[in-house]
Order: structure tokens, then sequence, then C-alpha cells
């Protein structure tokens, strides 16, 4: 029985190893908004956040319970938009490893140009984060501003997701 829990230890091990990045691609608006487009057929969560932000990192959690629960869903996608500095990369790296964070993470270096990029994803947004938005048929469909409940982002999931 003893080896069996060990095996089971081990396999569950690799599994969350082999899940997380190793590596966090930099990107631009543009190639985040490339990003988007091509997953129009999917239900798609993009979560943007910092590791210095403690309502991201909060909320965190919940976000990769979601997203694990649809993880074998082809019609569901969770990215999560770091906007920590270039120059914290290899935080984030650790952070993503830490947390156990399972969606898929790119690091947006678009810091001179939030101005301009903000309000391409969102007239309402003043620029703070934790921020979500939802996808659906490559059309925006919800906008969440702040820190995110579990309930609220099942919720929006559950309504949206079909």
């Amino acid at each position: 029985m003893k080896n069996i829990f060990k095996i089971l230890a081990i396999f569950l091990f690799c599994a969350v190893c082999k899940a997380q990045q190793t590596e966090v691609p930099v990107v631009k608006y543009e190639d985040l908004e490339k990003t988007i487009q091509q997953e129009k057929d999917k239900f798609l969560v993009v979560n943007f956040w910092a590791t210095t932000c403690a309502p991201c990192v909060k909320e965190l959690p919940h976000f990769m319970e979601i997203n694990n629960q649809h993880a074998g869903n082809p019609k569901f996608k969770m990215i999560l938009v770091s906007l920590d500095r270039l120059v914290d990369k290899e935080r984030v790296l650790k952070f993503i490893k830490n947390k156990s964070l399972t969606a898929e993470v790119v690091l947006l270096d678009d810091i001179k140009r939030m101005n301009t990029w903000i309000p391409k994803f969102e007239k309402d947004w003043d620029g703070n984060i934790p921020v979500t938005l939802f996808y659906k048929s490559g059309g925006k469909v919800y906008f969440n501003d702040g820190e995110m409940s579990k309930e609220d982002l099942e919720k929006t999931i559950t309504e949206n997701l079909q």
C-alpha cells in the first residue's frame, strides 16, 4: 500500500511540474491582441495581474481551480497576463512554480504604451489591476474590474461556456 501512495505522489508531482511553464513568453500588445483573435472558437478568460499586486495574488488560486476544472474542455482557455516589469521575468517564473499556475502565462512588456492599449481592451479600465476580460466567439462579453471571487468567476464562465 505504501508503494501505491509513493507512486501516486510521484505521478502527481510530475503532472504538476509538467503542467507548469518553464519559460514566460514576452509579448507586446499586438501579440496579445492577435492571440485573443486566434482563440475566437473558445471561451477565453484573460486576467491581467502582477506578482506585486496583493488582490491579484489572492484571486489566483480561484482562477487555477477553475482552470483545472475546465482543463479537458477544448472550448475553454485561460491566459494570465503578467504586468510585471521585464527585469522581473525570473520572479514571474518562480511565482508560476511556487503557486502552481497551470494556465498560460505571458509577460506583457508594453508599459510605455499602456495609455494606448488599455482603452483598446476596455474603455472603462482605469489601469488598475487585477482586471479580467471574458471573450466568446471573438467578442468581449464581460469586464471585471478588481478582484474576482470564485463564485463570480464560476458564474461568468458557466453562463457563457456552452
